[in-house]
């Protein structure tokens, strides 16, 4: 019995090193991966470091580039500088006739460009006025197939193609009475632009067609033209003076006539907005 409490006895020194041991280690093991995570923080901070660094160096040195170009042209401005101040010296000594030359020269060059930007404000201001008048035509058509009506600008021209499968039956030049509310929704907007003209053209596909007072597809393209040019003057009140009707028969196509499809396309009626060349030509006169 005494032999059995000697060896506990002894043990127990043991057993309690061994205890603090084990917590100790654990204790060394968490702080060893905290600073593991630390040291991969860093490095990927040292990283960026590293990166915005390089970034900045490519930035100073597009700057060093661009100050160097800026200084040439510096120079070479500060070179013209000095040959236009030679140049004036030597004007001192010209004739008169020389020095009018000169003036007429200058004002020509003035003329021309004053004349430039007139144009230029001109075709801004023609532009800016098509593109209302689009975006006023597709807002009062709505959602109707883009193969059955089409509005577009075109080398600066508003066009409005309607495929005849909306318009008229086959053969027919009598308007449905579907294509009349189309009709109608585009005659609301062309009113509101009382200073505009318009051309109604008449397209057909290649097919020979010859029907009653109808001889051909040049007949049938006029009536139809001339059928949607009634309908706008004497239903919804556009000004005839405004419109012009024309038959283009079968000889602009912008289609196969190969194909059905491609002849479906070719049978459409186009209404183009005339430019206002009066305005430009007005441009081109002398001013007083």
């Amino acid at each position: 019995m005494k032999l059995k409490h000697f060896l506990l006895l002894a043990l127990a020194p043991a057993f309690l090193f061994s205890c603090v041991s084990s917590k100790k280690f654990k204790a060394a093991q968490a702080q060893l991966d905290s600073l593991n995570q630390a040291h991969t923080k860093l490095q990927g901070d040292f990283k960026i470091c590293e990166d915005d660094k390089a970034e900045n160096a490519r930035k100073i040195a597009a700057y060093q580039s661009e100050i160097e170009a800026l200084n040439k042209q510096l120079a070479f401005l500060k070179e013209n500088n000095t040959t236009a101040l030679k140049q004036l010296e030597d004007l001192s000594v010209i004739s008169t006739a020389q020095a009018q030359s000169i003036k007429k020269s200058l004002d020509n060059i003035g003329a021309k460009d004053a004349y430039i930007q007139d144009l230029q404000s001109a075709m801004a201001r023609k532009d800016s006025l098509n593109m209302a008048l689009v975006m006023n035509l597709k807002g009062a058509i709505g959602n109707l197939d883009d193969q059955d009506i089409n509005v577009k600008v075109d080398k600066g021209v508003v066009f409005i193609d309607i495929s005849d499968k909306l318009l008229f039956r086959s053969g027919s030049y009598v308007i449905t009475d579907k294509a009349k509310e189309v009709l109608g929704k585009v005659a609301q907007v062309l009113k509101n632009q009382p200073d505009l003209e318009y051309m109604v053209e008449g397209h057909t596909d290649d097919l020979s067609y010859s029907k009653g007072v109808l001889l051909d597809n040049w007949d049938l393209s006029v009536k139809r033209a001339t059928s949607v040019v009634r309908v706008l003057q004497k239903q919804y009140g556009i000004t005839a003076a405004q419109l012009t009707a024309a038959g283009r028969s079968e000889y602009v196509p912008i289609a196969d006539n190969n194909t059905a499809q491609g002849r479906a396309a070719n049978r459409r009626t186009r209404i183009v907005v005339l430019p206002q060349l009066d305005q430009f030509f007005k441009l081109l006169e002398p001013k007083q």
